[in-house]
């Protein structure tokens, strides 16, 4: 009688390419893409923008994923625009060319700031959450 071989446990990797979508705004985020940098692409109707290493932040949030911010707008005297991305955990098969559907939130944040200190009274961010479908993709062959 032939011995019955254990099954080979399945290998899973990260995604090291985000496609998102939603409500007319489009990110490509690469965690670690050319030179050993983060990548973020970003598209709306008013502006595209393309962020490499520390223009992206960071930020491991164990109830949440990952969020990933940048700077949209920046002014000295009126304040600022980020967008930020909720970036989930995702499981992929190890190998290069695995892919799934993802859902998460984008949000746009419009930091308040006027140079008259009677100006800066009451809330100084204001969000704008949008719902972002895609797709994780393993681009990469696996180490």
């Amino acid at each position: 009688m032939a011995a019955a071989q254990a099954p080979i446990p399945l290998q899973f990797a990260a995604p090291d390419h985000y496609q998102l979508s939603g409500s007319g705004i489009n990110i490509t985020y690469t965690p670690i893409g050319s030179g050993g940098l983060a990548h973020l692409y970003y598209q709306d109707a008013q502006r595209t923008h393309t962020f490499n290493g520390d223009q992206i932040r960071k930020l491991d949030v164990p109830d949440i994923g990952t969020v990933v911010s940048v700077t949209l707008v920046m002014t000295v005297d009126s304040g600022s625009t980020t967008f930020s991305v909720l970036i989930p955990k995702v499981n992929l098969l190890n190998h290069a060319g695995a892919s799934t559907s993802i859902c998460t939130e984008g949000i746009t944040t419009v930091h308040r700031f006027s140079i008259v200190p009677a100006f800066n009274m009451g809330q100084e961010e204001i969000y704008s959450v949008t719902p972002m479908t895609g797709t994780a993709s393993l681009i990469l062959i696996p180490q």
